[in-house]
């Protein structure tokens, strides 16, 4: 007697499934922010982990395991483990400097994605309660467990440079290490092109902040996939532009591809209708390459 697989859940299913996880295990960290808590160095001062990074990211396991026994795991804090068919890529708190220094900028991330297409996304800001998602349909925005809205900010096609706002975490300590003054000038190339520019260190709530319509561009030269999988299809589901760029174990992206999107070590991120020449040369030059 043969046995059928298991049928996968479908998009929407998974995000379901991934907006119940978030909610549940982000809700704590409420009560956890501006806490004191113990904090410690992953490999610098600028790469932060606390004890409620592994806890989220315990409690995001079970849950999801649980609802998907077909899974398998990328996690910021656990690495890669499991052998299911849906891969789901968790960061438990994405801007965890931000939630140690008790700035109210950070999220939890969860993207589902079987093989390497990421079908769907969701970010929870706990402290405003603020959820974006997306599946194969739309991409949507829930406010204090209120209901979904879908997303589709207006286009800005023909606005100009100087009236746009920019997100991004360029250059970062990284890139002042590795370029010096060549990405100083860059940054300040950026402050005077662009109305605004603005360092918030959380790239899921970047990406999620463009497709409210919220932001105009953002600008990311050094990235992690935990870090931009859901952001990236809820972008993209919303109208925006996700523009991959760099070499990653031997894969390359120039701003073209449509697939494997949050592998791409770098990016530029477009909300609808805009142009950003300026922003996308930064990333092309910039781009962490083999990262």
């Amino acid at each position: 007697m043969t046995h059928r697989p298991a049928v996968l859940p479908n998009a929407g299913e998974l995000r379901d499934i991934a907006v119940t996880a978030a909610r549940t295990a982000g809700d704590p960290l409420r009560t956890a922010f501006r806490s004191q808590m113990e904090v410690e160095l992953k490999t610098s001062a600028h790469d932060l982990v606390t004890v409620w990074d592994r806890q989220t990211e315990d409690t995001l396991i079970d849950l999801l395991r649980d609802a998907v026994p077909d899974s398998r795991f990328t996690g910021e804090e656990g690495g890669a483990h499991g052998h299911g068919r849906v891969e789901w890529i968790i960061d438990p708190i994405d801007g965890t400097s931000n939630f140690a220094h008790g700035f109210a900028m950070f999220s939890v991330s969860i993207a589902a994605a079987v093989d390497d297409q990421v079908l769907a996304g969701v970010v929870y800001d706990p402290i405003s309660r603020t959820l974006f998602s997306a599946d194969d349909a739309a991409a949507y925005l829930a406010i204090d467990d209120g209901p979904d809205h879908v997303l589709n900010p207006t286009s800005k096609a023909g606005a100009t440079e100087q009236s746009l706002s920019v997100l991004t975490n360029f250059p970062g300590a990284w890139g002042v290490e590795r370029y010096g003054n060549e990405a100083l000038e860059a940054f300040g190339t950026l402050v005077t092109t662009f109305a605004t520019v603005r360092r918030i260190v959380s790239g899921a709530l970047e990406l999620c902040h463009l497709a409210a319509g919220w932001s105009d561009v953002v600008i990311n030269c050094r990235t992690s996939p935990w870090d931009i999988a859901a952001g990236q299809l809820i972008l993209r589901r919303a109208g925006g532009k996700f523009l991959p760029h760099g070499t990653r174990d031997g894969r390359s992206w120039d701003g073209t591809e449509t697939h494997d999107l949050h592998l791409a070590p770098g990016y530029l991120g477009l909300g609808p209708g805009v142009q950003a020449p300026t922003a996308e040369e930064v990333v092309a030059r910039f781009v962490r390459h083999g990262a």
